[in-house]
């Protein structure tokens, strides 16, 4: 469709000419409004400049032909139907110019409101209202700011300063309290701020304001505020910005008029009713700023009774027609309700499970749409902690919950301050009077933000539920004063660096740390609470939906785990198996000095001695294991040290036998093993003797293991158990090195298995580049390949995963060369690309080739997707994870392609 719209140059469509459909050229609000005019809802007129036109601005820095005819066209159109002309001295049309892109991102582009107030429309516009003078002053000085801050780059602080100081010489701090007369006098001081920073007068021409503010907002796709929170939600940057360029509706005629934004359901708990927030005799802005603290929603009946029902009724065909949870804004205008915007709206991840078990039991959609509408990064927030609270914590403050979740941090008050702690690795509380889109990296940053201005609906509690961020909004007994770094509270002061613990689910804020317990999802998954019982509406809905993935899934889930403890947790949440038994890590603590001896052995009777004493060990490692797992495939990856983990560090110990050696003492056994420890020292352990290149050093090492293990499977086994043991061989770069190893095993498995039963398979771990380029020839030996993708992403980039993350992968996600971080989302075009050629060319040599994963990646919602398409068996993550990766391996088979739900 978009690409039509460019042959045919159609740059500007009618609300009327679009629909909900139209997003990726209308963008999500342009087509939003499209559709409640279609539908027949009181949507003030307009039009939408598509995200085409605003495109090919940014690649050429100059409007596309025809565009401004057509800006022309459709706004004689607009004034035809108004009765009134843009600016009109006598009778002014005004209008909003506001951003509009695909996907939702509040307060992070531009919106300029009546625009075509000048020196002479402001005594039209005053006649337009009945003589209202305050109305028509206070509407020219929002222009002023609104067009210096977003057009003209004029410091907004200003702006603020010069009306705070409006407000102390009348003696009040609302806004209301000014008069025409001191709005007047405003607008002079705001035409004087004006004119200081940009060196000309704030211009009077009507159409001249209109096409600047077009511009402003086109521009502010690239501004740095949008560029970063693009990728904190993994928004394409190439898609643009539409432009709606709206017949302004005032809700601050008065005490008939007013602005609110409605929710259909709570979107904090997905609780059904009415949920939003009313300010009378007020615009849009002052709303989701949170300047003013506003009234719920409630209150309208009382206010407007009329407008009220007219409400509902809309918020309840809108939902119907959207079959989602719907973010309305609204203004009345002398009792006249119009409809400014509707939007699926974002929710808390709670809400989002919630919501989607209603939506199917109302009928309205089926569980593969609510599978859909959830995701694993939601899942994942909510098997965070919450507050175990007594009698001992109570409240200083208590707030509005705009945001589930329990954080505890070090208080800051500005966003560089957050940014600047978050860095050093400290839990920071960003708290403001409120927020606004400057302080995104501050929120990004943060645990938690707290303000003491504002409802569900400001900036800072849409922003917080769209980060899945903990966030108590409109805590109004603070008293925060950020030159000051302090807020006070119930006769405390509370300064920067204190810490504070706030609940985003109660809204209430506590001084100092509170101690968390786990949440009810958590409790689910442990076996704790039994959801045909409980009556928690969210644990009912998570097992629903993950009942639903787990039917539909076709990837098993396993999990990464070297205890008995590790292994029964993952069975508990899920797991199918072990895709991961790290061996190494049984050799950590009291074991590492056996292992030392091993390393080091110098004759053959040193090495068997060390092996024979590891031996007994390892097995009954093996059969707790086993025996947790019963039934359930058990893939145990033989020895894979870096030698550094397991040897003394060689600057220590050669100071230490220095130091002997100086006063004298017997150092002969220490001297022996410097010199061993030397002797194997590498400069880059990761790529040095590890893995399969150990065992087929250390003879009888990986023969230990084998017999280990398989000793513990038939043990299992004979006891009346099921053991189903896979041994992975490491770092395997060549056919001829699992050749060798596997030759050596099946001796072993064969006279120690007899006639259990047991089966054991062997297979390999593609980590090395080289052995996914060579799978073909590695798949002829190895019954299972497993994609250690941890190992992959280091080799394949060259980036050594212990060290680049802190050194510069921020530059690359700050320039974006990354959306995100190689090691947390797999590399889909590289890393991911040896991944597919080594499953298609090991199946193609060994049809029926079992294929899993068993890096973190495993456990990543993005790559989970990405395996599901490569036709992997299973992924394997840490227990914790494996719920998650349930979840996204059933979204894997019933997401739609193309889907722009977000």
């Amino acid at each position: 469709m978009a690409a039509q719209q460019t042959v045919d140059n159609k740059y500007v469509y009618d609300f009327a000419e679009g629909n909900k459909d139209l997003k990726d050229l209308l963008g999500g609000k342009g087509a939003n409004l499209a559709e409640m005019t279609n539908l027949g809802l009181p949507v003030p007129p307009g039009f939408t400049i598509t995200t085409e036109a605003c495109k090919a601005y940014l690649a050429t820095g100059r409007e596309p032909d025809g565009l401004a005819d057509q800006i022309e066209a459709h706004l004689e159109s607009l004034e035809r139907g108004m009765g009134r002309k843009l600016g009109d001295p006598d009778d002014p049309l005004l209008v909003s110019v506001r951003s509009g892109a695909k996907f939702s991102m509040p307060g992070m582009m531009e919106t300029v409101l009546n625009v075509g107030l000048n020196d002479r429309s402001v005594i039209g516009l005053s006649a337009q209202a009945g003589g209202n003078d305050r109305f028509a002053w206070d509407s020219y000085r929002r222009l002023i700011q609104m067009f210096g801050k977003t057009v003209c780059e004029v410091p907004g602080d200003e702006f603020e300063h010069a009306i705070d100081e409006a407000k102390r010489a009348k003696g009040t701090s609302n806004d209301l309290d000014l008069d025409a007369d001191d709005l007047r006098a405003l607008v002079d001081a705001y035409k004087k701020i004006f004119a200081k920073h940009t060196g000309r007068e704030f211009p009077q021409e009507p159409r001249e304001q209109l096409d600047l503010a077009i511009r402003a907002v086109f521009e502010s796709w690239n501004a740095d505020r949008a560029v970063v929170y693009r990728r904190q939600e993994r928004i394409p940057a190439d898609l643009g910005t539409a432009v709606n360029v709206v017949a302004m509706v005032f809700g601050n005629l008065g005490p008939d008029s007013g602005t609110g934004v409605a929710f259909t359901r709570d979107p904090a708990s997905g609780a059904q009713g009415i949920y939003g927030d009313y300010l009378t005799n007020a615009q849009g802005e002052d709303v989701v700023a949170g300047i003013r603290n506003t009234v719920p929603l409630q209150e309208l009946e009382r206010i407007d009774k009329k407008s009220y029902d007219e409400l509902l009724d809309y918020m309840a065909r809108l939902e119907g027609h959207y079959k989602d949870l719907c973010d309305i804004e609204f203004t009345i205008e002398r009792g006249k309700l119009w409809m400014l915007q509707t939007r699926v709206g974002k929710r808390t991840a709670a809400a989002a499970f919630v919501i989607a078990g209603q939506l199917v039991d109302e009928g309205l959609i089926d569980l593969d749409e609510a599978l859909h509408r959830v995701n694993g990064a939601q899942l994942a927030q909510l098997m965070f902690p919450r507050f175990k609270l007594d009698h001992e914590f109570e409240p200083v403050a208590r707030g509005i919950g705009a945001s589930p979740g329990a954080a505890v941090g070090k208080v800051v008050f500005t966003s560089a301050r957050a940014v600047e702690l978050a860095g050093e690795g400290e839990a920071v509380i960003l708290v403001r009077r409120e927020t606004n889109p400057d302080d995104l990296n501050g929120m990004i940053a943060a645990k938690g933000i707290l303000t003491s201005r504002g409802g569900k609906t400001s900036h800072a509690a849409v922003v917080a539920r769209g980060m899945g961020k903990t966030c108590v909004s409109g805590a109004d007994e603070l008293d925060v004063n950020v030159p000051a770094k302090k807020f006070t509270v119930a006769g405390q002061t509370v300064n920067e660096g204190d810490i504070v613990s706030i609940d985003g689910t109660t809204g209430k804020v506590y001084l100092g740390e509170v101690p968390a317990m786990p949440s009810e999802v958590v409790r689910y998954f442990e076996g704790e609470l039994d959801p045909e019982r409980t009556d928690d509406p969210l644990v009912r809905a998570v097992h629903r939906i993950m009942g639903h993935a787990d039917a539909a899934r076709r990837l098993r889930v396993r999990t990464n785990a070297d205890t008995g403890a590790d292994a029964a947790r993952a069975r508990r949440f899920g797991a199918e198996g072990i895709g991961l038994c790290r061996t190494e890590h049984m050799f950590l603590g009291d074991r590492r000095e056996l292992v030392e001896r091993l390393i080091l052995a110098g004759t053959d009777r040193e090495r068997e001695g060390a092996l024979a004493a590891l031996l007994p060990l390892q097995r009954a490692d093996f059969i707790e294991i086993f025996r947790e797992m019963d039934g359930l495939p058990v893939t145990v990856r033989l020895i894979d040290p870096p030698l550094h983990e397991f040897l003394p560090p060689l600057e220590q110990l050669a100071v230490n036998v220095a130091v002997a050696q100086e006063r004298g003492e017997d150092v002969a056994k220490e001297e022996a093993l410097l010199a061993a420890v030397r002797r194997m020292h590498e400069e880059n352990p990761m790529l040095g003797l590890r893995g399969v290149r150990l065992g087929l050093v250390i003879p009888g090492l990986f023969a230990m293991q084998v017999r280990a293990i398989t000793e513990a499977a038939v043990e299992v086994t004979r006891a009346g158990g099921s053991a189903c043991p896979e041994i992975m061989v490491p770092l395997v770069g060549a056919v001829q090195e699992l050749e060798t190893v596997r030759a050596e095993a099946e001796k072993i498995i064969a006279e120690v298995v007899g006639d259990s039963g047991v089966e054991v398979l062997i297979g390999t771990m593609i980590e090395v580049p080289r052995a996914a380029l060579t799978a073909g020839q590695i798949a002829e030996a190895a019954q299972f390949f497993s994609f250690g993708t941890n190992d992959l992403t280091q080799m394949g980039w060259g980036f050594s995963r212990d060290d680049v993350e802190g050194a510069f992968f921020w530059r690359y996600l700050e320039l974006g060369i990354f959306g995100i971080s190689p090691f947390e989302s797999i590399d889909r075009d590289g890393v991911g690309r040896l991944v597919r050629i080594a499953a298609e060319e090991g199946r193609a040599a060994r049809p029926g080739l079992k294929l899993g994963v068993c890096g973190e990646h495993g456990g990543d919602p993005d790559s989970v997707h990405f395996f599901h398409s490569v036709g992997l068996d299973y992924v394997s993550c840490s227990p914790f994870r494996v719920p998650v990766a349930r979840l996204e391996a059933g979204r894997a088979v019933v997401e739609t392609t193309g889907s722009d739900s977000r």
